[in-house]
């Protein structure tokens, strides 16, 4: 590591710490993979009962385990960040770690990167277990497959992101805040269902969650309509725009943070 650049060197020191905080806690491995392997039991089961009384011609496996598998990407993704960051508001340690001649953006960079390792791994063991348990063939989606994981995974580290500068704009009081962001944002992520099945004045608003063209291409896919090249770019110019938008909060509130005094006062009580 001492061949690195001081940047580089920064950033893995942020992620090792991060893994040595994994490695030496069994409580804080575990939840990684059980509430993404129990939705993958849950929802397997539902999807082979809904393809045993179906007349239809839908695999119901395909389309609700597959976009659950999406979902929880996303939701391991954003978690990756927030969990994360929350390590340092749990222990009271933003001063010490930004006593350290360390840039807000290395720091941000070591918590995407750890939400990179995290969400791989999950993703992993979620496309094993519901292959081998329900048959699942995800890799149907083919090349669209990598695009679709990376727009996820960036919305989800911008909505992670988001969620971090909430909590360090009105203290660890708002960490109540993170956890439910999927849940709000999942009616207009079209998770299950197409984007028509909305009224319609919450298409407009659906039409502004880059997850929503995301399970609408995979669909597509799996119907045997392709994906438009149109409502892709959407998306990525979405996503793209949700992350700067998230990574400029952060940075306003990180400022103000430490231009009245906040970090070095930061505790369950900072909530002004």
């Amino acid at each position: 590591m001492t061949l690195l650049p001081a940047p580089l060197r920064r950033i893995a020191a942020i992620l090792l710490r991060l893994v040595y905080l994994l490695e030496g806690s069994f409580a804080r491995v575990v939840p990684l993979f059980v509430w993404q392997a129990l939705d993958i039991v849950l929802w397997g089961f539902i999807s082979h009962y809904l393809n045993s009384i179906s007349a239809a011609h839908v695999n119901f496996v395909a389309t609700l385990l597959g976009a659950i598998i999406l979902w929880e990407f996303l939701v391991r993704a954003l978690h990756g960040v927030t969990v994360a960051f929350m390590e340092d508001v749990w222990s009271h340690n933003f001063l010490n770690i930004f006593a350290a001649p360390l840039a807000i953006s290395e720091y941000l960079t070591g918590l995407v990167l750890f939400s990179v390792a995290t969400s791989v791994l999950v993703l992993a063991v979620m496309v094993v277990l519901a292959t081998a348990a329900f048959g699942l063939s995800f890799f149907t989606l083919g090349a669209m497959l990598f695009p679709f994981l990376l727009l996820l995974f960036l919305f989800g580290i911008a909505l992670g992101i988001l969620g971090a500068a909430t909590v360090l704009r009105w203290g660890p009081a708002a960490e109540w805040l993170i956890w439910p962001i999927p849940a709000l944002i999942s009616p207009l992520a079209c998770v299950f269902y197409p984007l028509s099945a909305l009224p319609s004045w919450a298409q407009g608003i659906a039409r502004l969650v880059p997850p929503a063209y995301v399970f609408e291409g995979m669909r597509g896919i799996l119907a045997g309509h392709g994906v438009a090249l149109m409502p892709m770019l959407i998306c990525a110019g979405l996503t793209l725009f949700a992350l700067l938008l998230a990574c400029s909060a952060f940075l306003a509130v990180y400022r103000r943070a430490v231009r009245t005094g906040l970090i070095a006062r930061y505790s369950a009580e900072s909530v002004s």
